[in-house]
């Protein structure tokens, strides 16, 4: 393996953020670097049309299968909303009220008509986390319910809604952030529930999503004390078993976002790149300074140079990234964007679920 093609390699695990509405340099630099992804936030957002665009100027720059893909839950983390000209949905926890699994598959459909309408390929939702702390700063109404066979039920189906759709879903997060009382963006949350506690309750959605077979599946930055108590999920060895044991998931597993506090303040760069791709993660966010994005790929392709991650190891993370990229789809028509968007059928699915008052968006950027 030459150093170039290794470098695209390393690159080729990433998905990467960026600020504008339209390509910024650095961005385009990345993606001809490799990456296999590029992340949308509010900021990168002012119309429909203008993220078709921005999605197909991408893909064009690409020359190749480039996933574009957003947070799009509902509730208070979408970054997609009514004055852009899409359907806006209350949280998720109105669709687990609601309790139906045909309405959660028409949920996850309706995002994915939309999405795929302005060219976006990936969702990172359903969030299928269990709400089992009140008290918990960053989850709340973003997990349907406190009831783990629930959330596994309709999240399977708001997740195969989305594919049906033709965007790939992504079970978030893993192996559960649903009962911590620290919010990952700022801190770095630990819990110390038996294995068995987690089994029965954190783990089974996930078991769920991998049996209906969700495209991928995100990591929580939380410490699980029982299973490694020194190092949270998305650098856990102990943990990525679990996912790929317990839980029987074979898929492309993906970091959250590496600039978050709970990694970036108690983990240096070097540690955390190659930490995550050695425990078992194919996909890595970093979501926003492209000196990090770029130093990431390189500290990735000094660990492989080192032995301290296999080439073997490398080739499993591009190997099931290369599945998510199937998701992939061209430019988006821009003649259809907005009969596709804000249908009628779109807008009173929306109104049939319980009205829940959104609070702050905790992972607003």
């Amino acid at each position: 393996m030459n150093g170039s093609s290794l470098d695209s390699d390393c690159a080729g695990l990433l998905c990467v953020g960026f600020d504008g509405t339209t390509p910024s340099a650095e961005v385009l630099e990345l993606v001809r670097r490799g990456v296999y992804g590029v992340i949308l936030f509010a900021r990168n957002v002012e119309s429909a049309e203008q993220v078709a665009e921005l999605s197909a100027a991408l893909k064009r720059a690409a020359g190749r299968p480039l996933l574009v893909t957003i947070d799009q839950e509902g509730g208070r983390v979408a970054r997609l909303r009514a004055p852009q000209g899409f359907t806006e949905l209350p949280p998720m926890r109105a669709l687990g009220e609601h309790g139906d699994e045909r309405t959660a598959f028409e949920v996850g459909a309706l995002l994915g008509s939309e999405l795929r309408a302005v060219g976006i390929d990936q969702d990172y939702a359903p969030v299928v986390d269990v709400d089992t702390n009140p008290a918990n700063p960053v989850i709340g109404d973003r997990s349907l319910g406190r009831d783990p066979e629930v959330v596994g039920r309709l999240g399977a189906a708001l997740a195969l809604g989305l594919q049906s759709r033709g965007v790939a879903a992504c079970a978030k997060h893993f192996p559960g952030h649903g009962d911590t009382s620290q919010d990952s963006h700022v801190d770095l949350p630990r819990l110390s529930h038996p294995l068995e506690r987690l089994e029965a309750v954190e783990l089974a959605p996930f078991r769920a999503l991998a049996r209906a077979g969700v495209a991928s599946v995100m990591t929580a930055h939380v410490i699980f004390e029982a299973l490694d108590p020194s190092r949270p999920a998305t650098l856990s060895p102990a943990v990525m078993g679990l996912l790929r044991g317990t839980c029987g998931f074979d898929g492309p597993a993906l970091s959250d976002d590496l600039e978050m506090k709970a990694v970036a303040a108690h983990f240096p760069l070097e540690e955390v790149v190659p930490g995550a791709v050695a425990a078992g993660v194919d996909g890595l966010l970093v979501c926003h300074r492209a000196e990090l994005q770029n130093r990431a790929v390189d500290l990735l392709r000094q660990a492989v140079e080192q032995g301290r991650v296999s080439p073997e190891r490398l080739a499993e993370a591009r190997g099931r990234i290369g599945r998510l990229l199937s998701w992939a789809a061209p430019p988006a028509d821009p003649a259809r964007i907005r009969s596709l968007l804000r249908r009628p059928e779109a807008l009173a699915l929306a109104a049939r679920l319980p009205s829940l008052v959104a609070g702050k968006d905790p992972t607003a950027a």
